[in-house]
């Protein structure tokens, strides 16, 4: 086939978007796979390094998703394919409630001083973010002894019963599930644009959780308030720094846990180790995943001793959770992020991105905010600035046609009007100015169509 486009820099499309290969694996997988596992991009992958993705077809993409935060360190990166190797040549599995392995022990170890939190500290690993969520909360009502949990509007937490309740938006993790699990109520989260103002959002946001504890829940029923520290499917909303130290006061107060879910947020992505430190928060318990073992499945909860320590014997495991060779990955990935200054470059990736998207707001009337931490950054698009009514349909458009030229990128918030960028932090910054000079021109594209 004739190639279409041949992009100066890492871009390559020879065919169209999808390919004719890709095309026959997505009428294989509508035989075979639930429609309900929907996929975003209509390509399949052959190879995958860095931050690029080759298809079946021949073609290259830019991924600015990076499997929705799983990939700091990028595709395959030849430390972590070589850890894995090594670990798999041992063996598999064990069970490690059957026989004990040393990279589980050894990560625990590595990790625990990045931790945020006072006091000595221990952890458990488990194979998802949902189960991290899942287990953090049965571990904080075995040490208080009580029932209730505290969330927030725009959370996203998981898609198993508990945190698929914890989880805010309704369309398409929630319609249809139901009824949800007990004792979970939830309030708002401060967002500075929608509010105007950021000390106005953190004032409100606090001023609801008061409430709530006189006409929602007693404070003395509430085990833990799980909260994201940067919001991550509900927009990468950054909340002011008052928030969130009021919600550790009231926290502190009553005697309630504070759980800090550091999936989407932890391992650099935000120029720190973990959102905490940026705002002085001191979680009782932390839970980790996503890139914790670059894509492999592995996630943990981490926390005070104490805390970690008080259900019963065997209360807390699974058959595949800690897997050895997850384990070894996430050592892997602990060695890169230190010797590679990953966490400093999330930091000026940050810049390079707020630097272009403040020009787009400048430019285009549809960006309505530009807002982040480090190497997690959006943008939300909105059809007009004064009412900030979301520009869904053309976020989607947006994304869409930066697909066909070859950029993966993806959308979050409620109303699916922001874009969001997850890109491996390993990625060269030509790369990313590519990526970026495709999406400005198709914003360009978008604006012009409904202008």
């Amino acid at each position: 086939m004739e190639e279409r486009v041949t992009a100066v820099g890492s871009i390559h499309i020879r065919t169209p978007v999808p390919g004719p290969k890709s095309a026959e694996w997505f009428r294989r997988k509508g035989k075979s796979v639930a429609d309900a596992v929907s996929v975003y991009a209509p390509v399949v992958v052959e190879r995958a390094e860095g931050a690029l993705i080759h298809d079946v077809d021949g073609n290259t993409f830019i991924d600015l998703a990076g499997g929705l935060g799983c990939l700091n360190v990028g595709h395959a990166h030849p430390r972590v394919v070589e850890a894995v190797e090594q670990q798999v040549r041992r063996f598999t599995h064990t069970d490690f409630s059957v026989v004990m392995y040393d990279a589980y022990v050894a990560l625990a170890e590595r990790l625990i001083p990045y931790i945020p939190g006072g006091g000595e500290k221990k952890g458990a690993f488990f194979n998802s973010g949902a189960e991290a969520v899942e287990n953090a909360v049965k571990i904080a009502r075995a040490y208080t002894g009580r029932p209730a949990v505290l969330c927030f509007e725009g959370a996203f937490h998981g898609r198993t019963l508990l945190a698929m309740t914890l989880t805010s938006k309704t369309v398409p993790y929630k319609a249809g599930f139901g009824p949800f699990a007990p004792e979970v109520y939830r309030v708002p989260y401060p967002d500075p644009y929608r509010a105007g103002d950021p000390v106005r959002a953190a004032e409100e946001a606090l001023a609801a959780l008061d409430r709530a504890f006189s006409a929602l829940v007693a404070p003395r029923e509430v085990a833990a308030a799980i909260v994201e520290p940067v919001l991550g499917e509900g927009g990468f909303i950054v909340p002011p720094k008052e928030f969130l130290s009021g919600l550790q006061e009231r926290c502190r107060d009553y005697g309630i846990l504070l759980i800090a879910d550091e999936i989407q947020t932890g391992f650099g992505r935000t120029g720190h180790m973990f959102a905490c430190e940026a705002f002085g928060l001191q979680p009782d318990l932390v839970c980790v995943g996503k890139s914790i073992a670059a894509g492999l499945p592995l996630s943990g909860v981490f926390g005070r001793k104490e805390i970690l320590d008080a259900p019963g014997d065997g209360a807390v495991g699974g058959t595949y959770v800690g897997n050895p060779a997850a384990c070894a990955a996430g050592l892997a990935v602990l060695d890169i992020l230190e010797s590679e200054g990953l966490i400093g470059r999330a930091r000026s990736l940050g810049v390079l991105l707020k630097t272009r998207l403040d020009r787009w707001k400048e430019r285009f009337p549809l960006a309505g905010d530009v807002r982040g931490m480090g190497a997690m950054m959006a943008v939300e698009l909105v059809k007009n600035r004064k009412t900030r009514e979301p520009a869904g349909p053309e976020t989607a458009a947006l994304l869409r046609r930066a697909l066909e030229r070859g950029v993966i990128a993806v959308k979050a918030g409620l109303y699916g009007n922001v874009v969001r960028f997850l890109m491996p932090l390993v990625i060269p910054e030509d790369q990313l100015n590519e990526a970026l000079d495709v999406l400005e021109k198709e914003l360009e594209s978008v604006c012009a169509a409904v202008s």
